[in-house]
């Protein structure tokens, strides 16, 4: 089967499900397969539950012909993707990074949706089959698209970009994430870097945070770049306070306005003066831009904070890599507030620097005064240290109950696989 035929089927059953648990009455179901699973097998179920058609990669006897054989399910569907792209002419801006790419793609979403029709990732779709998935629910209605890119090893980026086909793009930073597969912070920039490479082969245009020397050079031969930053930068502003919440204060043109945000930290500035140079380019009215970034509310373990009881608490367990980590602690140590606790699920995906860098994250710890600091998985079970430590968050949620904390700051922090939501729970 072509792709021109697949996409005839998709205008007819524009919904794609690759997990049957999840399927709907006339959905496309691509049997995709990996290291530990074959979707293959589920297809007949799939189709007995309802899905127009299966399309899978091994022979499968069909009395109704709704299964249909591609030579490779996976690439079926980037290729399916990339066609369905190919049908708008509108911005389609890409957005990467080791830290903050997920609030600036809602932020950036946010603003261009109060001006424009927008399609966006949902959750954390961002990967190989993520992406496509996206693309795939962009509507013939959109006006805007805003694409967020996860990657791990070097030459990811840059095989999204050939089904994204990206217009305009973001690379928020490069800091100490996925170094195992990276092999390192200079391969990171590497990797990452690979979006603005298809820019400015493509002649696409780059937002670039002006205060990282790094990104200015990795722009470098893009035209347009549209700046933003603390200073000399097209859009321009600083926090006045990020405590409890981020507030922003505008600079530059837009000297005088503000912007109170429900975002914990001043590490998120540069996602929110991101968010105002893109809306600003695409012309949304700045107090549309405002309202919108104010209005936007963090979810799924990213930079919350909430009240329980007498308790503040930062839940930011979504991720967690050194570089984030230290903005995160920065950001505690300088709350107001008597009893402060650190709560800390270990750091993932760093291959030989991993040891190297707990170590570094329990010096950096130990500098400032806290009530309480507790570790929890991973490699910090392999360093000295004088906190509380825990093999799992089971154990340490356990531990959590016992202790009745109340009157207190709490900053629950971790990679995604330690789950330190579950601690959180425990408060």
């Amino acid at each position: 089967m072509t792709t021109e035929q697949l996409y005839e089927l998709f205008l007819q059953y524009p919904s794609i499900q690759t997990d049957t648990r999840k399927l709907k009455q006339g959905d496309l179901f691509f049997a995709l397969s990996g290291p530990n699973f074959n979707g293959n097998q589920f297809a007949l179920k799939a189709v007995e539950a309802g899905a127009a058609y299966a399309i899978v990669d091994q022979e499968i006897v069909d009395a109704e012909g709704r299964i249909l054989k591609v030579d490779n399910v996976l690439e079926s569907l980037q290729l399916l993707a990339k066609h369905h792209r190919e049908r708008f002419n509108i911005p389609f801006i890409a957005i990467t990074g080791s830290n903050g790419k997920t609030t600036t793609k809602e932020l950036i979403s946010a603003v261009l949706a109060a001006h424009y029709k927008t399609y966006t990732t949902q959750g954390n779709l961002n990967n190989h089959i993520g992406i496509p998935i996206t693309l795939l629910r962009v509507g013939k209605d959109a006006e805007m698209a805003v694409i967020e890119m996860g990657a791990n090893h070097q030459k990811e980026i840059e095989s999204y970009c050939q089904y994204v086909e990206p217009t305009h793009g973001v690379i928020t930073n490069c800091g100490k994430a996925h170094l195992e597969g990276f092999g390192g912070i200079e391969g990171v920039k590497k990797g990452k870097g690979e979006l603005f490479a298809y820019l400015r082969r493509h002649e696409g245009a780059a937002f670039v945070y002006n205060d990282y020397d790094y990104l200015q050079e990795m722009a470098r031969g893009i035209e347009p770049i549209i700046t933003y930053g603390t200073k000399k930068a097209a859009v321009t502003g600083h926090a006045l306070t990020s405590e409890d919440f981020l507030k922003v204060a505008l600079t530059g043109k837009d000297q005088g306005a503000t912007i109170e945000t429900k975002l914990v930290g001043d590490y998120n500035l540069p996602n929110v003066l991101c968010a105002v140079a893109v809306g600003k380019h695409f012309h949304v009215p700045l107090q549309n831009i405002i309202k919108a970034i104010e209005e936007y509310t963090p979810g799924n373990s990213r930079s919350q904070m909430y009240v329980k009881g007498s308790n503040h608490i930062i839940l930011d367990a979504y991720n967690a890599n050194p570089s984030s980590m230290k903005v995160a602690i920065e950001n505690m140590a300088g709350i107001k507030a008597n009893n402060k606790i650190l709560m800390l699920g270990a750091m993932m995906e760093l291959g030989d620097e991993s040891v190297a860098e707990h170590q570094n994250l329990v010096e950096n710890i130990s500098l400032t005064s806290w009530n309480k600091v507790i570790l929890v998985g991973g490699d910090f079970s392999k360093i000295n240290h004088p906190f509380i430590y825990f093999e799992s968050t089971t154990a340490a949620s356990e531990w959590v109950k016992q202790q009745q904390i109340k009157d207190s700051y709490i900053l629950i922090k971790g990679s995604r696989s330690i789950q330190m939501e579950k601690v959180a729970e425990a408060l």
